[in-house]
């Protein structure tokens, strides 16, 4: 299997500005993406890739399949409950291209404290926090 067997999944309130975020300020390509037929700016699931890597996401909407899960967007909850880590081979340049595209750097480029490697953290425009390092776990678990 190609790339990594656990894959976040996120709900966005506008999941098509979501994906050009994404895309334009973290560097990730669109694998698919499945807008609704009748109205586009609903997206029922989106799949984006980011070297091995994916995050598959969908619109925020009150469906009757949807109920089962209460699925929410972290700004409407008012805080997240988790938070995606991405590896990078450089932080800082990335970090760069990040604030420029609009993300909002909560955490500035550092050493990482107690483990190997670099990283920082940024916000998404609804409010995702994704963390972005040089640390890899899959190549330096020891």
């Amino acid at each position: 299997m190609p790339g990594s067997p656990v894959i976040p999944c996120l709900r966005y309130a506008d999941a098509p500005a979501a994906i050009d975020f994404l895309c334009d300020a973290f560097g990730f390509e669109r694998h698919a993406v499945y807008p609704d037929d009748a109205d586009p700016t609903i997206i029922h699931h989106a799949q984006l890739v980011l070297g091995a890597g994916m995050v598959m996401l969908g619109s925020a909407k009150d469906a009757e399949g949807e109920s089962l899960y209460t699925w929410s967007t972290a700004r409407n909850l008012g805080g997240v409950t988790a938070c995606a880590y991405v590896v990078v081979p450089d932080p800082d340049a990335h970090c760069l291209h990040a604030r420029n595209e609009g993300a909002v750097v909560v955490q500035e480029p550092a050493d990482n404290q107690g483990y190997p490697g670099r990283g920082y953290v940024a916000l998404d425009p609804e409010g995702n926090v994704w963390s972005f390092g040089s640390y890899d776990p899959w190549a330096d678990a020891g």
